[in-house]
């Protein structure tokens, strides 16, 4: 069952290793431990639905609850500390095309706005409940979760879009195919969501980002369906794919993805190396991404991310020879970078990549240490998030960022978003724990996605204004630097405020114009993107 005011199963719990634990009471001392505010106190003070019956929506005040929030951090704050002010009225649960446009005529009729939500993952802000006048329906689209057509000959698969990603990828893989879109969301995510908010995934350097695997799909907008054919190619026109991808709701329900399935490889592997300093790791990533070589995944982590990963593995006699190990090879614990690099495809491929890239690696100093990191990484990569529920319980948030930048800015990018939140939180007197990496490289550039912990404050509302302190500082920062707002998490309401930055006033004006076009009564998730 999921967790309603965190990540997750709630049956599933990750410990924090004693070392990762020492680490971080080093860092920023002792955790500020605050109770949980209660479920039932929010369903008894949930105000009462102003919609309309009907079959399909929901009033029932633990629905409205938890379909009211995603993933951030600010709706984490809201519930922990019970200061979530908005609910939607209902909650309806289609399970048909027909039923979702069923529900668009009754929104139209009643003036109801209308908020899609798939696994309810986005960090962004995108499924905040807007104060609204007008009553607020969540659209659920979890019971339309079905496999409509897979095609091998094509090698083209359609689902209804709130499939969730490992059920997509068991039917997929009973078939001997995938579609290998990884986010660390995976197990709650939707197909829906990804190509709303422009997901990608961690192997997205072999398989492509969500909008390479987008192929169609239907779109039920206020002023009808927008059918999306999958074709292989085509020059007529504006490709209208790219107008639903990072839509966030705004242009209406997306029932039906059609995406680029690929066969199931015969090796996915992922190997570990270190390199002696980030000048050295950053120089060979650049190079290697730029020759050309193929590869899957790259995550390159900085010295202070390197030693809380290395923290938070646990098995300390392991990681007591490798130290010992790296400093024979003259990597210093201090400096010292962590890089995992995978390699899908057949069995020859991937040993010809392999030595390819080792050899570009080698260059800059990069010391290989085999699979055993990889195969850890592989095992628990969609566990990480559960840690956020444990430091909460510890009296830590903690929340992450990202951008993308060209290979001329990263190193100085990374380094002043960093210095930005090390420096906000220094009016209260407070320390914060940062590290970054870099997981999605391409020929031009890289993205670097940073994380960030704090000690919760004594009172929700206080936490939630630190909180906004560092973001801000941080959003600033990625700015001044010419970075995108977000390589991966979307907009919502946090990125919001900075999007004209790099889209441009007449760029803003556009995507207002087509929300307009399709939306003409503001009634699809408003507020987000655009006002």
């Amino acid at each position: 069952m999921r967790r309603w005011n965190g990540w997750g199963d709630d049956t599933v719990n990750v410990d924090l290793p004693t070392q990762g634990y020492s680490l971080l009471r080093e860092l920023l001392g002792k955790g500020n431990r605050q109770a949980d505010y209660a479920i039932d106190k929010f369903t008894s003070r949930m105000p009462a639905s102003r919609l309309p019956d009907h079959p399909l929506i929901l009033t029932d005040p633990t629905e409205r609850l938890v379909h009211s929030h995603g993933q951030s951090l600010p709706d984490w704050i809201g519930l922990r500390g019970g200061t979530l002010e908005h609910f939607p009225d209902g909650v309806a649960l289609p399970a048909t095309t027909g039923e979702v446009e069923e529900l668009m005529n009754f929104s139209e009729k009643h003036n109801v706005v209308v908020i899609p939500f798939g696994g309810g993952t986005s960090v962004a802000g995108q499924l905040q409940v807007p104060e609204e006048n007008r009553p607020v329906l969540s659209l659920s689209l979890k019971r339309l979760n079905r496999l409509i057509d897979l095609n091998p000959y094509n090698l083209l698969a359609t689902f209804e879009s709130g499939i969730l990603g490992l059920e997509l990828e068991s039917r997929l893989g009973s078939g001997g195919f995938t579609l290998g879109h990884y986010p660390q969301s995976i197990e709650f995510s939707s197909l829906g969501g990804w190509v709303a908010t422009r997901s990608s995934g961690q192997q997205a350097s072999h398989y492509g980002r969500i909008e390479q695997l987008f192929a169609g799909g239907e779109l039920v907008t206020p002023q009808g369906i927008l059918r999306l054919p999958p074709f292989p190619a085509s020059a007529a026109g504006p490709d209208l794919r790219h107008l639903v991808l990072g839509s966030e709701g705004r242009l209406g329900v997306l029932t039906k993805v059609t995406v680029r399935i690929s066969h199931i490889p015969e090796r996915n592997d992922v190997h570990g190396i270190f390199f002696p300093s980030w000048d050295h790791a950053e120089k060979a990533v650049q190079s290697f991404a730029g020759a050309g070589i193929p590869f899957a995944m790259m995550r390159l982590s900085n010295a202070a991310e390197t030693t809380t990963n290395l923290a938070l593995a646990g098995h300390e006699k392991q990681i007591a020879i490798l130290k010992q190990y790296l400093r024979w090879r003259r990597i210093s614990a201090q400096e010292g970078c962590m890089c995992l690099i995978g390699f899908i495809g057949s069995k020859r491929s991937v040993r010809t990549s392999r030595h390819e890239a080792f050899t570009v690696l080698r260059q800059y100093g990069g010391v290989s240490v085999g699979k055993a990191m990889g195969e850890a990484w592989k095992k628990n990569r969609f566990r990480a998030p559960y840690l956020r529920n444990t430091l909460w319980d510890l009296g830590y948030a903690v929340d992450t960022l990202e951008t993308a930048v060209t290979w001329d800015k990263v190193a100085l990018t990374m380094k002043n978003v960093e210095k930005a939140i090390f420096e906000s939180i220094a009016p209260w007197n407070e320390k914060v724990h940062v590290f970054s990496h870099l997981s999605q490289v391409y020929s031009s550039g890289s993205n670097i996605y940073t994380t960030f912990i704090f000690r919760l404050a004594d009172t929700s509302a206080e936490t939630l204004i630190r909180w906004q302190t560092i973001k801000k500082a941080a959003s600033q920062a990625i700015v001044d630097a010419g970075g995108t707002i977000s390589h991966q998490h979307g907009v919502g309401l946090d990125h919001k405020p900075y999007l004209e930055a790099e889209k441009g006033s007449l760029g803003m004006r556009t995507i207002k114009e087509l929300c307009l076009c399709l939306d003409p009564g503001q009634r699809m998730n408003p507020g987000k993107l655009t006002d």
